[in-house]
């Protein structure tokens, strides 16, 4: 690993995994509403949450997704990987106080392409709450080289 650009294609595998966890927080939410402009009641009014099927405040489910991302960005491939895409399916609420973690595993590298496929998920305790997979451009050594 390379600490200013994470793990580079050369040294991914199928099979390695790496975690971020988070506690979604009040502010998370109320910040996230702002950012995202997504204001729906069910995250951030809780006299209203409660009448619904979740009976109390949700967090975001693109909130609770951006643990995904962290654990990309940060731990694996790391520093220098840009998303190319992301399919996920929302399992389960995440509530304010939750602690989210985020795992994810390489099932496939691309060295042509300086591509990995990674399956996504997300868990509150043994809970599953986000599932999916990730394609990601990593950096390479050999490509590091050829520009140096």
């Amino acid at each position: 690993m390379n600490s200013l650009n994470g793990y580079d294609i050369e040294d991914l595998a199928p099979g390695m995994t790496a975690c971020f966890a988070k506690t979604i927080t009040e502010a998370d939410i109320v910040l996230f509403a702002g950012a995202s402009g997504d204001n729906n009641a069910i995250h951030i009014n809780e006299e209203f949450a409660r009448t619904t099927v979740f009976g109390g405040r949700i967090a975001h489910g693109f909130l609770t997704a951006s643990t995904i991302s962290a654990a990309i960005a940060n731990k694996l491939p790391g520093p220098g990987t840009i998303y190319v895409s992301q399919q996920m399916r929302f399992v389960g609420p995440v509530r304010p106080g939750d602690t989210v973690t985020a795992e994810v595993t390489v099932k496939e590298v691309q060295h042509n392409r300086c591509r990995a496929i990674l399956s996504t998920i997300c868990r509150v305790g043994d809970r599953l709450v986000v599932e999916g997979e990730a394609t990601v451009k990593t950096t390479s050594r050999a490509h590091r080289k050829e520009t140096a």
